[in-house]
């Protein structure tokens, strides 16, 4: 493991609205919003063109069932103001599963099971992807799979598992920014000791870069900000013909953290008038309105399925924003300023976050087969222990709104008390096969390769206290109702069987996690889980149910009153060993299972 990166949490977490300690997740257990099971119609998958696991068949009879509980939800206590979207937390339950008995409570715990975690015996490795890469940004040419990422760091690799690095560093020498490393203009702003905002640290501040190829001008786009402070920053763009660079500087887009006295350094009054510029965007302090607008860092570029270029960025500050670029040029669109819509004429649409609440690496991942569109992002601090972690929202359209499990999202909430909103996918987990567990799992990129199977890419620490921090890539596979199951242990190259499992597979003793929603440094520790034959579940002091969709991967698991919809998918463990896994999602919690 290598180590390096970690500055700009502690800069982003120095803000005047830094974030308070995280209550732990059994102190807000009675806040957890309940949710019913989601079991859409059948017909539903095959509207959606859910064929990952075979959910497009006409019919599919489940291979073991019991009932869920009741329908319904209960109210977030302490609910912040947030926005609204049109997506609910429930969903049809299959016709089979109205008739079958409801008091999963008055199962009886058969006297013969097993609940100690016990992983001795258990083989363990550690992955070594032999780099460290901050903030890894994917995208696949020539047949390789290249991540950019914070610090002018870049690595190439054929299997998404081991990385040869290209550059690290800040060096004249490095092959992809030389020619910026040499150029005044990229660094006229921000992010260096000379520049207007000399940087906090005085070293050199190139973090979060994003590459594109653009199919109009048959360049690749390099987007990255330098950054001087916590708020300070500047988007900027670079063009090569070759992936692996040199890029070569083209301008700056976006500019924020100006006062009154560097304004005019910045391109802001061209698109709005000088005092309605003070006025909206610096306060009577003379201080950059943080609260509202965005730090203009962590940009992703993307086409929609219209084919027109998008660019969604922010971290913390503000909130996450999106502008439409220009698909010839790759240069900002700046809108009309509509208030309702919370459209600003200059940095865009605020989609979510806001009062410096930590929120940041805002990616969105189009995926034509379940028709929507992902908005990942991360919480927390970024260190080891700052419960960095990724959660995903999802819209129909580009523009959103991106909305949760619920049909949330955060919006203008005190920090930490977003933590409720979003899917969690990721934080800090052990798993068995693991020598160490892992902790800050953030940061990521998103991406569908050409066989259809699609991938999270993030970074992550581990339980050894240093910041030492490698990359990581997980496949996800998306369920019925369309949300993101990431599966438990990196990839492989393992395939989900389409068609599904047998019962015999399916069923047995699992080590299961469930992340919660909590924003804390907290490592979720596996418990045991039976899935039995005949469709129940049993925990120490724990009963559910469980089934899985005839002729897919599809499956639910019941208990604690929560519902989960998600897959199964036979893969390696880390240390090589084939298991029978099971990802899936339910009141904006993950659960994951591993049977031996």
């Amino acid at each position: 493991m290598l180590a390096g990166g970690g500055s700009r949490g502690e800069a982003e977490m120095a803000g005047p609205a830094a974030a308070a300690k995280i209550k732990r997740e059994k102190e807000k257990a009675g806040m957890r919003r309940k949710q019913i099971m989601y079991m859409c119609a059948i017909g539903a998958a095959a509207v959606m063109g859910l064929t990952a696991c075979g959910g497009a068949q006409e019919t599919g009879q489940t291979q073991a069932a019991t009932d869920t509980g009741a329908d319904g939800q209960t109210e977030t206590e302490g609910q912040q103001e947030a926005g609204s979207g049109a997506e609910g937390a429930s969903g049809e339950k299959t016709a089979d599963k109205e008739n079958k008995d409801t008091d999963a409570g008055a199962q009886e715990v058969p006297a013969d099971l097993d609940f100690t975690v016990d992983l001795e015996g258990i083989a363990t490795a550690k992955l070594n992807a032999g780099v460290s890469v901050h903030d890894p940004s994917i995208v696949k040419a020539d047949g390789k799979y290249y991540i950019f990422g914070s610090h002018m760091s870049t690595a190439v690799s054929e299997d998404l598992s081991s990385w040869t690095p290209i550059g690290t560093g800040y060096k004249v020498k490095d092959p992809i920014y030389y020619e910026l490393m040499g150029n005044e203009e990229a660094f006229a702003y921000a992010g260096s000791k000379k520049s207007l905002i000399p940087t906090d640290d005085r070293g050199w501040h190139v973090w979060a870069p994003d590459v594109i190829y653009n199919e109009a001008t048959g360049l690749y786009y390099l987007y990255f900000c330098t950054t001087s402070t916590w708020n300070a920053s500047n988007l900027c763009y670079a063009t090569s013909e070759n992936v692996e660079g040199p890029y070569e500087w083209k301008g700056a887009l976006i500019y924020s953290g100006f006062t009154a006295e560097t304004l005019d350094a910045t391109d802001v009054v061209d698109y709005v008038e000088r005092d309605e510029a003070k006025d909206r965007y610096i306060k009577k302090s003379n201080e950059y309105n943080f609260n509202k607008y965005p730090n203009a860092i962590d940009p992703t570029v993307l086409y929609d399925q219209d084919g027109r270029l998008w660019m969604v960025y922010g971290s913390w500050s503000g909130g996450m924003y999106l502008l439409e670029l220009d698909a010839q040029t790759g240069e900002v669109i700046h809108p009309e300023a509509d208030e309702e819509k919370r459209v600003d004429s200059y940095f865009g649409k605020r989609l979510l976050g806001g009062n410096h609440s930590s929120i940041e690496a805002p990616y969105i991942l189009y995926d034509e087969e379940s028709g929507y569109y992902y908005l990942f992002v991360s919480y927390g601090g970024l260190t080891r222990e700052g419960g960095y972690q990724i959660r995903v929202f999802r819209s129909e359209t580009i523009d959103g709104d991106y909305v949760d499990m619920n049909g949330e999202f955060p919006l203008d909430t005190e920090n930490p008390q977003h933590y409720p909103f979003g899917l969690k996918l990721s934080g800090n987990y052990n798993l068995p096969s693991l020598e160490v567990a892992y902790m800050a799992t953030g940061h990521n990129s998103a991406f569908i390769d050409e066989d259809g199977k699609k991938y999270i890419v993030n970074h992550t620490r581990f339980d050894n206290k240093t910041e030492e921090h490698e990359p990581r890539v997980h496949q996800f596979i998306v369920n019925e109702e369309g949300w993101p199951c990431m599966l438990p242990y990196a990839t492989a190259g393992e395939t989900v069987n389409g068609s599904g499992y047998e019962t015999a597979d399916m069923a047995g003793r699992y080590y299961v996690i469930n992340q919660g929603t909590a924003i804390d440094a907290e490592i979720a520790q596996p418990f045991i889980l039976y899935l039995q034959e005949d469709g129940s579940v049993y925990g120490d002091g724990i009963t559910g149910s469980w089934e899985a969709k005839e002729g897919t991967c599809y499956m639910t698991i019941t208990y604690d009153d929560t519902a989960y919809s998600g897959v199964f998918c036979q893969m390696n463990d880390e240390a090589g060993t084939q298991v029978m896994t099971f990802s899936a999602v339910g009141a904006n919690e993950s659960v994951w299972g591993v049977k031996y």
